[in-house]
C-alpha cells in the first residue's frame, strides 16, 4: 500500500536504534537533568497531583491534630512550632504550583526539591510530635511511592537516601538531646528499611510502566503505518471497495467506490443513506451468504456492478468488506484476452499461408497471360487475382498487427506534424478542397512517428471515403481536457450505426465486401502501444473518432 510515502522513523524503543533527525531524543536519554521542554507532559500533570496530595496532607495533618491531639490545643510549646511549620510547607506549595506551571527549573530538579522539602517537614513534624513513635513517620512512604513513579525509577533510591539520613539523624538528635536508650533504635531502622523497600517497589514498577508505555508506543506507530498501507492498498484496487459493519455504518473506502457509485462517502455515515441498493444487498448476503447481486449505481453514465463480499473476521461476522466491480471491464479485459489469443493464433495464421498464397498469385498471373484472349477465363483470373490481394493485405495487415510492440516513441509537435501529413494525404489521394485543421500552438505529444502516420492515414482514408468530399467535409481538430491531448477526425458522412459500434473495433468486422476488418482494429492497438486511446465518439451528425494522448504513461500536458 512504493507504500508509504518517504522514509518512515520509529521511536527509540529501550536502546534501540534512533532515526536520522533524533539528535534531540539521543541528548535527553544521556541526560539525567532533562529540560522542561523535552519532558512529556504526563510528567508535568503528575508533579502537579503530587503537590495536590501535599496540600490536602497538610490539610489532613492541621485538622487531625486540631481535633484528636489534646496536647496541641493546650501545650503552646507544641502549637506554635507546628503552626510555622504548616505555614512554611504552605507557602512551598504555593510556590511549587508556580514554578510547574513555568516548567522551570527542569523536572528532576523540582522533583529532588520537593520529596526533599517533603522528607525535611515530615521528619521535622515528626520530631515535634514524639519522634518515630508519633506514627507520622509512615506518611514518607507514600510519598516515596509517588516520587518513584513519577521520575520512572530515576531518583528513587536518592529520595529513600535522603530519607533515610533524615530519619538517622532525628534519631541520633534524639539519643544526645534526650538521653534515649538505644534499644528504641529499632523503629526508626525499620522504617529506614520500609523506605528503601518502597523505592525499589517504586522503581520496579516505574520500568514496568516505561516498558508498557514504550510498547504501547510501538503499538500505535505500527497501527498508524498498517492503517496508512491498507489505505493506500484500497486507494489502489482497481474496483471499488466498502467496508461496512454490523450496524451498517461505512468504517473504510476507497475513491473509486466513490467514482463508480457516483455518491460522495463519509466515513461513520450509515451506507443506506447514500446507497440504499447496497445496504439492501449487504442485508441479503448477511443472510445468505452465497448471494451474488447487482446493481446500477447512479451518476452519467450509470455503471451495472456486481457486487463481490467478503466477511472481514469471525469476531466479527457483520462486518463485511464489498468489492465493486465494474462490468464494462471486466467485460472488456475478458474481450481483450480473447482478442490477445486470437492475435497469436492469426499472426501463426499468416505466416503459413503466405507462401501458398504467393504461389496462387504467380499461378493467377501466369495463367492470364496464358488466356487473354478467353474472357473467362481473364473474368477468373482477375477473380484470383482481387482475392489473392485482399488475403495478402490481410496477411500483411495482421504481421504489421504482431510487430505493433517495436516503437521508436519520440516528441512530435503535433501541429506541425499534422500540417506535413494532410499535405502528404492530399497530394496521394488527389484531394483538391483544404482539408481544415484546428491545433493549438506548440502541442507537444510522445509517439512513434510511423505508427501515427499509420493510424490517422487509416481513419483519414476512411472519412474521406464516406464524407461528402466537400470544402470542410473531412476536419482534424485537437483539444485540451482533464490534462490529455485529443485529436478528433471528423466527417460529415452517415454516422456508424449503433449496433455497429459495439463491433467497430473487433478483428474482422468490416461492412465492406473488399475490407478485411483489420484496420480499426490494428489502429487502436497501435493507439494502445503508444499509451493512448482510439475510440468512436459519436457526434450530433456525421461520424468522429478521437485520439486521447498520454493515456498510460504520464503525458500531460506540459505546455501551459
Amino acid at each position: 500500500m512504493a507504500i508509504l510515502p518517504g522514509p518512515v522513523f520509529f521511536p527509540d524503543f529501550d536502546n534501540g536504534p534512533v532515526g536520522p533527525g533524533n539528535k534531540a531524543q539521543q541528548k535527553a536519554h544521556a541526560m539525567p537533568d532533562t529540560p522542561a521542554h523535552s519532558t512529556p507532559e504526563m510528567h508535568w500533570r503528575s508533579l502537579a497531583v503530587l503537590n495536590l496530595f501535599r496540600l490536602l496532607c497538610v490539610v489532613g495533618l492541621i485538622l487531625s491534630i486540631a481535633v484528636f491531639s489534646h496536647r496541641f490545643v493546650t501545650d503552646p510549646g507544641l502549637r506554635e512550632p507546628f503552626l510555622w511549620l504548616v505555614a512554611g510547607d504552605l507557602v512551598l506549595v504555593g510556590l511549587f504550583a508556580l514554578t510547574i506551571t513555568k516548567r522551570k527549573p527542569g523536572f528532576e530538579i523540582q522533583l529532588s526539591v520537593q520529596v526533599v522539602t517533603d522528607v525535611i517537614f515530615l521528619v521535622s513534624l515528626m520530631d515535634l510530635f514524639g519522634g518515630v513513635k508519633s506514627g507520622l513517620g509512615i506518611l514518607l512512604l507514600p510519598y516515596l511511592a509517588a516520587a518513584g513513579l513519577i521520575s520512572r525509577g530515576r531518583m528513587t533510591l536518592f529520595h529513600a537516601a535522603v530519607a533515610s539520613i533524615a530519619l538517622l539523624i532525628e534519631q541520633l538528635w534524639r539519643v544526645v538531646a534526650f538521653q534515649s536508650s538505644f534499644d528504641e533504635n529499632f523503629t526508626p531502622a525499620l522504617l529506614c528499611v520500609a523506605c528503601f523497600a518502597v523505592a525499589w517497589l517504586g522503581h520496579r514498577l516505574s520500568r514496568t510502566a516505561e516498558a508498557s508505555e514504550k510498547l504501547a508506543e510501538q503499538r500505535g506507530v505500527d497501527l498508524q503505518n498498517l492503517a496508512q498501507v491498507n489505505q493506500r492498498i484500497l486507494q489502489d484496487i482497481s474496483d471499488g471497495v466498502v467496508v461496512v459493519d454490523s450496524l451498517g455504518h461505512i468504517r473504510q473506502f476507497n475513491e473509486r467506490a466513490e467514482q463508480l457509485t457516483g455518491r460522495s462517502l463519509l466515513i461513520g455515515d450509515l451506507v443506506a443513506e447514500p446507497l440504499p441498493r447496497l445496504a439492501e444487498a449487504v442485508a441479503a448476503w448477511q443472510m445468505d451468504r452465497t448471494r451474488v447481486a447487482e446493481l446500477v449505481a447512479g451518476g452519467r453514465p450509470q455503471k451495472t456492478l456486481r457486487l463481490r463480499m467478503v466477511g472481514l473476521s469471525d469476531q466479527a461476522p457483520g462486518d463485511v468488506m464489498v468489492y465493486l466491480e465494474d462490468m464494462d471491464r471486466l467485460r472488456h479485459e475478458s474481450q481483450q484476452l480473447k482478442l490477445a489469443a486470437l492475435g497469436r493464433l492469426t499472426a501463426n495464421l499468416a505466416h503459413e499461408i503466405r507462401n501458398p498464397l504467393s504461389a496462387i498469385s504467380h499461378a493467377a498471373q501466369l495463367l492470364a497471360e496464358e488466356t487473354t484472349d478467353d474472357p473467362l477465363y481473364t473474368r477468373l483470373t482477375a477473380i484470383i487475382g482481387d482475392n489473392a490481394g485482399r488475403l495478402e493485405r490481410m496477411v500483411r495487415d495482421v504481421l504489421e498487427l504482431n510487430r505493433r510492440d517495436r516503437l521508436q516513441i519520440t516528441e512530435i509537435n503535433l501541429g506541425q506534424w499534422l500540417e506535413s501529413f494532410l499535405d502528404e494525404f492530399r497530394q496521394v489521394e488527389k484531394i483538391a478542397p483544404p482539408l481544415p485543421l484546428l491545433c493549438p500552438p506548440d502541442v507537444v505529444i510522445r509517439f512513434d512517428p510511423g505508427h501515427l502516420h499509420q493510424v490517422l492515414w487509416n481513419l483519414a482514408r476512411n472519412g474521406w471515403r464516406y464524407c461528402s468530399q466537400g470544402e470542410g467535409s473531412l476536419t482534424f481538430t485537437v483539444t485540451l481536457a482533464d490534462g490529455h491531448w485529443l485529436l478528433d477526425v471528423y466527417n460529415d458522412g452517415p454516422p456508424v450505426p449503433a449496433d455497429a459500434q459495439v463491433q467497430l473495433f473487433e478483428p474482422f468486422f468490416t461492412t465492406e465486401s473488399k475490407g478485411t476488418g483489420l484496420g480499426l482494429y490494428i489502429a487502436r492497438e497501435i493507439c494502445a502501444a503508444n499509451a493512448a486511446h482510439l475510440v468512436y465518439a459519436p457526434p450530433e451528425k456525421g461520424a468522429r473518432f478521437r485520439i486521447t494522448f498520454g493515456m498510460n504513461d504520464g503525458q500531460k500536458n506540459t505546455n501551459g
